[in-house]
């Protein structure tokens, strides 16, 4: 093992996994001194013609992808008859070894970890490349709670062979109906297997499963899968949508892309409803014999090789220079041999010539990458002889052509990778930031700014949305009032207080508050908390010696009520006392008893 090396740089120090393609080593890259993971093909890949072409175009295309989820791909290579891949090495666990030692996982967590796939998957699907292999063991979470995608690239090739001995071994599994009947493919497929993944993950199983890989691609085909909620009750409804209408049999009635499948499920781990409807089941198809030839592949373009050319020109000049000598045509004619100008600018060049006694030609200028003004090329060549006086014409470079950047702002990520290749730039990478002005998923703008003059080639960064930026509510209530201000201002929210009396909850506590507690919110709203000022007590008005029905009356105005009792006393129809007694505090709406006088009986 410590004498195994890739490419005379990646030196292997131990094997981390092996698969039905493939074996994975870990290595050190001894020119940058990174720890990378090598992924080695099997000689029986290695030695179809149609599988290696097809290798290669897969490797340069994944390693033009560039997203924080998926795996990085440094470089491909081969050694003696054997293939490899160099990619980043990724510290974490595969979801596959998750679910397996833990079982059905938190639904929440399952909607997070779809989201964060069906990112990647937007942006691989931008660049026309489907991954055509998702399933839990090419996934994995790192410690710090992110996800990472692997194998995009090589996936392709092994697919079809759904006959061959071992090759779909926990792949049959995630397969697409369309791919296990050998029909053609698009991004929707990566999103039914996706779909199964989620599946899995909040079930604890496997939708389809059989004896045979082929006997589970039937299922694939013409069975139904079992609601996930009837397996996990704990499911929510929106995520069982979400999965279902991944898992459609026919891809018109999936989601039409991974951004759509990615937003419902950050609605769904946001606790939100999805909006994209439920596709129901589709009809069931009858499964073609499976197992169909290999991909035509096309080759990769050879170029010519120039220098038999160049040499063959250089010769007959050779001989016909010679034969000149040899007839004497150059007698008497003074010659110099003409100076290498290429690299000067078209002034220094220009008085080069002059000292020998040779003169500036016709003057073309083009664009290239040396800096303007200077001379690219020249003809004749330098050291060749040529008689004084002669012309020599100089290709002088206009620098780099510059195009205006377009404003991709307000497309969807998706639309924008292709909208930037096709302006003929390079992405750089995609950045996501909260925005409260663009929708989630939607471009917010580029680095450099649109506008600018930069030249074909250059990188772009796009900002993309991550839409309004959420925070939970926390509960206050029954706090004290500076300790609920302080809790909700600390997690970011404005605080508006009002007050109101309450007989159940003491003077200086949070009655009740708005949003309640638990809710996910704006960052940075309003919340209003209500705060208690204790009981609500009123004065009692005196009546003593009002009479009866003008001390009623005073009293039920000031939101009592009012008993009567009566008692012998020349005060006839007059209040003799009453209680409570005048200016006590006492709840609103109690009973007040007035005694009134009543004149003695003849």
């Amino acid at each position: 093992m410590e004498d195994l090396v890739f490419g005379r740089r990646y030196r292997v120090t131990e094997k981390i996994g092996a698969g039905g393609m493939a074996d994975v080593f870990k290595a050190v890259d001894d020119v940058l001194g990174r720890t990378v993971a090598v992924k080695v093909l099997h000689a029986r890949y290695a030695s179809d013609p149609n599988f290696v072409a097809r290798f290669r175009q897969e490797a340069q295309a994944a390693a033009n992808l560039s997203h924080p989820g998926i795996v990085n791909i440094y470089d491909w290579g081969r050694d003696d008859e054997t293939y490899y891949i160099v990619m980043e090495y990724v510290h974490g666990t595969d979801l596959k070894k998750l679910v397996t030692e833990r079982g059905a996982i938190d639904p929440t967590r399952v909607a997070e970890y779809g989201a964060q796939v069906a990112g990647a998957l937007t942006v691989a699907h931008g660049y026309d490349i489907i991954h055509r292999d998702i399933k839990p063991h090419n996934i994995v979470l790192t410690p710090d709670g992110a996800i990472k995608v692997m194998d995009f690239g090589i996936a392709r090739a092994g697919n079809s062979q759904l006959t061959q001995t071992g090759s779909v071994l926990g792949t049959a599994h995630y397969v697409s109906p369309e791919q296990a009947q050998g029909r053609t493919l698009d991004p929707r497929t990566d999103l039914y297997s996706l779909g199964v993944v989620l599946y899995e993950l909040s079930t604890g199983r496997v939708p389809f499963d059989a004896e045979s890989p082929v006997s589970v691609a039937l299922k694939q085909v013409n069975e139904d899968p079992i609601p996930p909620r009837q397996i996990n009750p704990d499911i929510p409804p929106s995520l069982e949508a979400v999965i279902l209408r991944a898992m459609s049999k026919s891809p018109s009635e999936r989601y039409s892309s991974a951004e759509e499948m990615r937003r419902d499920l950050t609605r769904v781990a946001q606790g939100r409803m999805v909006e994209a409807p439920v596709a129901g089941p589709s009809d069931t198809t009858v499964m073609p014999a499976v197992g169909g030839g290999a991909p035509r592949v096309r080759p990769m373009p050879r170029r010519r090789n120039p220098w038999p050319w160049i040499l063959g020109i250089a010769l007959l000049v050779l001989v016909g220079v010679g034969a000149a000598w040899a007839f004497g045509l150059f007698d008497g004619v003074e010659q110099v041999v003409v100076p290498d100008v290429i690299g000067l600018t078209e002034v220094d060049a220009v008085t080069a010539l002059e000292a020998v006694q040779l003169t500036v030609g016709e003057t073309e200028t083009r664009f290239s990458e040396e800096p303007s003004g200077t001379v690219i090329n020249q003809s004749p060549e330098p050291d060749v002889s040529i008689e004084i006086g002669s012309e020599v014409s100089l290709v002088v470079s206009a620098g780099q052509e510059l195009f205006m950047l377009p404003d991709f702002s307000g497309m969807t990520e998706s639309d924008a990778i292709k909208a930037v290749r096709e302006a003929g730039f390079e992405l750089d990478t995609i950045q996501r930031e909260y925005s409260k002005e663009v929708a989630d998923g939607t471009v917010i703008k580029t680095v450099p700014e649109p506008g600018a003059q930069i030249a074909a080639g250059t990188r772009i960064v796009i900002y993309v949305s991550k839409g309004t930026e959420l925070t939970q509510v926390p509960s206050v209530v029954g706090n004290k009032q500076g300790d609920a201000k302080t809790e909700l201002e600390k997690a970011g929210f404005d605080v508006k207080v009002t007050e109101e009396p309450s007989d159940s909850v003491n003077k200086g506590l949070v009655i009740r508050q708005s949003p309640e507690g638990g809710v996910s919110v704006e960052a940075g709203g309003q919340v209003t908390i209500v705060i208690s000022t204790g009981p609500d007590l009123v004065e009692v008005p005196g009546v003593i010696d009002l009479g009866e029905v003008e001390a009623t009356g005073v009293l039920r105005d000031a939101g009592f009520d009012v008993s009567v009792d009566y008692q012998t006393s020349p005060d006839d129809g007059i209040v003799l006392t009453q209680n409570p007694v005048p200016g006590a505090m006492v709840k609103r709406g109690v009973t007040i008893t007035i005694l009134v006088g009543q004149a003695p009986a003849p």
